[in-house]
């Protein structure tokens, strides 16, 4: 995939027969429903909240993603929106610059329940980590999730991430509590990948 016209904001092909477009202030709504979603919610560290926040966090995102793409460039934390042939949101997807840490990145995706267990979380994530190497030279991308997150952290070993480290019961959930898994690539393992 050429990245110019995903750098302008338009909608290109994805997965299939998917489009992948960076964040417009029109996804709000859809990714708001998403993370209060109580199937999606118990993935998500920062879910449930009230919508204020989830507004709070996403507006300078789209603030910063319309001004990026005024001026031709990359937008600070490069956010994406996927929809089916039909405009259905099918999840989201981004690729943020670590705060303070030049070259490190993390990649995260997010999908409704009915974008699960296609295929579109590893295509997104490969797409991200593409971006980040390629285009935002990242010499490191990290993630982490629930350990719980069978298909989150599935996905990241597909895209040629190595676990490097659980932290033992982290987050607390309604069960109980859970771990944190720790994944990442480098640079140079993901030439060795390719």
């Amino acid at each position: 995939m050429t990245y110019s016209k995903l750098k302008q904001g338009k909608s290109v092909p994805f997965h299939d027969a998917l489009t992948i477009q960076l964040i417009q202030p029109d996804d709000l709504s859809d990714i708001i429903n998403m993370l209060n979603d109580d199937q999606v919610n118990p993935y998500l560290f920062f879910a449930p909240a009230d919508d204020s926040l989830y507004q709070g966090f996403f507006n300078p995102i789209i603030e910063n993603t319309a001004d990026a793409i005024q001026q031709g460039i990359w937008p600070d934390s490069p956010t994406f929106v996927i929809r089916d042939q039909q405009g259905r949101y099918m999840g989201m997807t981004a690729i943020t610059q670590v705060m303070f840490l030049q070259g490190n990145h993390e990649v995260g995706y997010q999908l409704p329940v009915h974008a699960w267990k296609q295929g579109i979380a590893t295509s997104a994530c490969k797409l991200m980590t593409d971006i980040g190497f390629n285009q935002l030279n990242a010499h490191k991308i990290s993630a982490d999730c629930y350990a719980a997150n069978l298909g989150s952290y599935k996905t990241l070993e597909k895209c040629g991430y190595q676990r490097e480290g659980c932290q033992v019961d982290y987050y607390k959930t309604e069960q109980g509590f859970d771990d944190k898994l720790y994944y990442g690539i480098t640079a140079e393992q993901f030439v060795k990948n390719k």
